[in-house]
């Protein structure tokens, strides 16, 4: 059975320069999923400012006016990014270079491509000891590490060095070719690279697809999701994993020519619902002889070849079969590897509306805009209201922990049904945790500020603290419902504040 994947168009012209534009409270659209949602979430900017950038310097120079390299902040990005744009720009917030967009020793950032698209021509993201990064919505295109102009090692998307949590949704990144012609990988993580998706994106037309570890030494990454990919016309390394542990569902892939997702030196993947089409050795351990493994389901292997087992060439196929299991800790709803040809090609890539599906082979569509102000996850609600009423406070009689506390503040002020005791991070951000030594069902939380203090808290989490799934998200104090949860520990996880935070109460509640 054979298909024709449409190509997405990519326009290269340059967009008239626009003022930079600030706004309160954007946030990136839809929610981090996979392993970003892990390891407390990955929210990128949200709750911070909004600016505007068509080169690549205003990015840069964007990151270096944040008052400290942590300051949230959304970038909007509209035209194309060049060499000829990007410049190296100097702060006590950034370090950045010339080459590339430098995203490094930073955090809480979100980059989104807006109005008539955002494209990285020839210019790669770097991403170096940093965390709590979103990419969404943009184009990057033939980045070379050999030739000119030469960007990123190759590479579209790089990350190393000590960096978590970050969330790449809905871009397109794309080569003219492989190693011999200049390029590297579209998607590289190394050196300690950790809770990364990667969702509803395009890989196409080049020798690499990407790369978990650089080297057999190199064991230090994983927690890596792939969702809801298109990879056309791909080499290898879809991705290749070295160590680690990645979980692969619901991509497309289409023309892999040599050998697609290579498990090696001992690396766990699990491999759910994806479609296969056109492609050779899709999966196994191919160019060493250190084995990896992998848990395979509900796959579709369409005009799929195998070649033998031999000296460093370990298919899985003609007939995959599982030889571990990979535990995953986040909740996930699979679509029948059937539709995910017709699901990828209507969601995936850049400037498609940031469709996704909802998990039963329905496309559904999200805002396409980056300025709206961040709200409750899907399955949650907040109000204003400053108290909850009704039902239990669960908290009384509770255990109580967090991040940080000021000096004269208490974990157990928040628990003690006392208006005038509170709870401050050391900080302006911090985590405030209810626990209980049993199972407890909690569908709603009230984050009650103290007197003189309200209206500081700006964007928050609400997190499973025993498996690291995000319950809810938005902004300001109130009462916070979600889909009922059976934890034995709930975090309220203050990510931006306009001063000092002071929580009098957490109150939890059954219903």
């Amino acid at each position: 059975m054979k298909r024709t994947i449409a190509g997405i168009a990519v326009t290269a012209a340059a967009v008239a320069l626009v003022l930079p534009l600030t706004r309160a409270e954007a946030a990136a659209v839809g929610t981090a999923t996979g392993f970003a949602s892990s390891n407390g979430g990955t929210t990128g900017g949200n709750g911070g400012t909004t600016v505007r950038a068509t080169t690549g310097t205003e990015i840069h120079t964007a990151l270096c006016n944040r008052a400290a390299s942590d300051t949230p902040i959304t970038i909007e990005v509209e035209g194309t990014i060049n060499h000829g744009n990007t410049t190296k720009v100097s702060g006590d917030s950034c370090n950045t270079a010339a080459d590339k967009i430098e995203l490094k020793e930073i955090s809480n950032v979100t980059i989104i491509g807006v109005g008539s698209g955002a494209v990285f021509d020839q210019l790669g993201i770097h991403i170096r000891d940093s965390s709590n990064i979103i990419i969404q919505n943009v184009t990057v295109q033939n980045v070379k590490k050999s030739g000119s102009p030469t960007s990123n090692g190759g590479d579209a998307i790089g990350m190393e060095s000590t960096v978590r949590n970050v969330w790449v949704d809905h871009v397109n990144l794309i080569a003219s070719g492989g190693e011999d012609d200049g390029y590297d990988g579209l998607f590289d993580m190394k050196d300690d690279t950790q809770y990364v998706t990667l969702s509803y994106s395009t890989l196409r037309n080049s020798g690499r697809g990407g790369l978990i570890g650089s080297s057999e030494s190199d064991l230090s990454n994983g927690y890596i999701t792939f969702h809801h990919n298109l990879y056309s016309n791909i080499d290898s390394r879809t991705p290749l994993l070295r160590g680690g542990v990645a979980h692969i569902y619901d991509n497309y892939y289409v023309s892999l020519n040599e050998s697609g997702i290579n498990s090696r030196a001992g690396a766990h993947a699990k491999v759910d619902n994806n479609y296969f089409e056109d492609s050779k050795d899709v999966l196994g351990t191919f160019y060493t002889d250190e084995l990896g493994y992998w848990q395979v389901s509900g796959n579709i292997y369409d005009n799929v070849t195998w070649s033998a087992t031999g000296d460093e060439n370990y298919p899985a196929g003609p007939d995959p079969v599982s030889n571990t299991t990979v535990s995953i800790p986040y909740a996930y709803t699979l679509d029948s590897a059937a539709c995910v040809p017709s699901i990828v090609t209507a969601t995936a890539g850049a400037n498609t509306g940031l469709k996704t599906s909802d998990g039963s082979c329905t496309v559904t569509t999200t805002s396409p805009t980056a300025s709206a102000s961040p709200t409750v996850s899907t399955s949650a609600s907040a109000s204003p209201s400053p108290t909850a009423t009704g039902g239990t406070n669960l908290s009384i009689g509770a255990g109580a922990d967090g991040s940080s506390k000021a000096s004269g503040t208490s974990y157990g002020n928040v628990k003690d049904g006392d208006l005038t005791t509170y709870w401050s991070p050391s900080g302006t951000t911090g985590d405030i945790s209810i626990k209980w030594d049993a199972a407890t069902t909690v569908s709603r939380i009230a984050i009650v500020e103290a007197s003189g203090a309200t209206g500081l808290i700006g964007s928050w989490q609400v997190l499973n603290a025993g498996t690291g799934a995000v319950l809810a998200s938005g902004t300001g104090a109130g009462s916070i419902s979600f889909t009922a949860t059976s934890l034995t520990k709930v975090t309220f996880r203050i990510a931006g504040a306009s001063g000092t935070p002071k929580v009098a109460e957490f109150q939890t509640y059954a219903s």
